[in-house]
């Protein structure tokens, strides 16, 4: 990519657009449908072609509204299994599960969510773009960004799957190429977290034994000793399993295929290989290293970074696909206010790194310590004592973002959390030192079985 911003023009052959957002995932889908009903003209560039495999299946209730926003509720709930909680598994307890509703959050409105297969969510979300007026263009690889001098735009280079290659020229950029943090890697603005790191290896399984009734689209997350495994249920009767682990585990791989790895690692959990008893694999295994990463921005001349384009921690309480619908909706507006009111970019700019930095940090204070045995204990033994349960589980919720005042329970539930350390400060001592092994980096590469 180039930032020569020196004087260079723009190639003749270039398109004109208003804006160019890079990846059709949630965030990308969601930016261009509302930026294309606001009259802008927006093109939609998408490396692959939809439908297409990703994971993270499991959506928070905060994403309904967003849906209801969009006008695609009805086809999501055509799709989705409907997820009414999540349940938390400990070795380590007496009581072996602990259970949470949504419905016992702060707002009782928001008590349920989905399960998705994500190729079919994603593709609803790029149709709807295409719908509401973007150029959606599948199949398209941006290589190039060169960004003109005098916030005058940029210039974006893309190869298509067919060989040929194409030129806009356009006003602002939205980065939400997920992972692939296309332009912050080019800015070499991609950080490590100092405070997490992980690994990830998942596949799809069919005949996973799933509780009874409503609970049967349950969120469930198992403990282990080498970090934590999801069970997502979907409505297709597949279940997504994922093993997220600490960067030393996937060393003892050695000579073990990625699916034999897979299937000893699921053995380390009792409670899990029971309820994959007699269950199939249907999908390839994958694996994901150097999970936990972060921005030194949110914006630039001319650009903006949502979603895992500008950071990505942890999935454990399923906060990706909101954090990134959540990020288009600003960026919606910042874009607006900033082509329409250039007088007023300033003040939307300043909000939105405000709310693009705000959700990360509230969700890492509970990922950070997710595995902490006093936070495991809070979990499987909670109490609602001035209202820290419902708190708690507004975030899980993702009902961080509006006017919901969880904020004075959430600042006594972490006192709680600081004092029973105390109480224990041998045991928390040990987590310490532990933590500090588990969170240092490892040379991991990304594979498939």
């Amino acid at each position: 990519m180039t930032d020569s911003r020196d004087g260079a023009s723009a190639p003749t052959a270039a398109q004109e657009t208003d804006v160019l957002i890079i990846g059709g995932g949630p965030g990308g889908a969601t930016a261009a449908a509302l930026l294309a009903e606001r009259g802008l003209r927006v093109v939609l560039a998408e490396k692959s072609r939809h439908p297409r495999f990703h994971i993270g299946e499991s959506l928070l209730p905060a994403n309904l509204p967003l849906f209801d926003k969009l006008g695609v509720a009805d086809e999501v709930r055509a799709i989705g299994m409907e997820k009414w909680g999540a349940e938390f598994v400990s070795p380590w307890h007496a009581q072996k599960s602990q259970s949470f509703v949504f419905a016992d959050a702060w707002d009782k409105s928001m008590p349920m969510a989905y399960q998705v297969r994500r190729s079919d969510f994603d593709h609803i979300l790029i149709r709807n773009a295409a719908r509401k007026g973007a150029q959606v263009v599948e199949g398209c690889e941006v290589r190039d960004v060169r960004f003109l001098p005098d916030a005058q735009g940029a210039v974006i280079s893309a190869a298509q799957d067919d060989g040929s290659l194409a030129v806009w020229r356009a006003r602002y950029v939205i980065d939400a190429s997920g992972r692939d943090t296309f332009l912050s890697s080019r800015f070499k603005a991609k950080h490590r977290d100092p405070k997490h790191n992980s690994a990830a290896l998942y596949a799809h399984f069919t005949g996973a034994q799933r509780h009874a009734g409503k609970e049967q689209g349950n969120i469930t997350i198992f403990w282990f000793d080498h970090g934590w495994f999801w069970f997502i249920p979907l409505a297709d009767g597949a279940t997504s399993v994922g093993a997220v682990v600490w960067p030393y585990f996937l060393k003892t791989r050695g000579s073990r295929s990625l699916e034999q790895f897979f299937a000893d690692t699921i053995a380390m959990s009792p409670a899990l290989s029971a309820r994959l008893e007699g269950a199939a694999r249907v999908t390839e295994v994958e694996a994901t290293g150097n999970f936990s990463y972060r921005s030194d921005r949110t914006h630039g001349p001319n650009y903006l970074l949502i979603g895992d384009a500008y950071a990505f921690i942890d999935p454990v309480f399923s906060s990706g696909v909101m954090l990134a619908m959540q990020g288009a909706f600003v960026a919606a507006e910042t874009v607006d206010v900033c082509l329409r009111h250039p007088a007023r970019a300033a003040q939307a700019l300043a909000r939105f790194d405000h709310q693009i930095r705000f959700g990360p940090r509230e969700f890492s204070w509970f990922i950070y310590r997710v595995n902490h045995p006093t936070m495991r204990d809070m979990f499987m033994g909670p109490s609602n004592l001035w209202r820290v349960k419902e708190a708690l589980l507004s975030v899980l919720a993702g009902d961080i973002f509006g006017t919901t005042p969880i904020w004075n329970s959430l600042r006594l539930l972490k006192g709680i959390f600081y004092l029973a350390s105390l109480r224990h400060l041998g045991r928390s001592w040990r987590a310490a030192l532990l933590r500090k092994r588990q969170i240092r980096p490892e040379p991991l590469e990304t594979s498939s079985g």
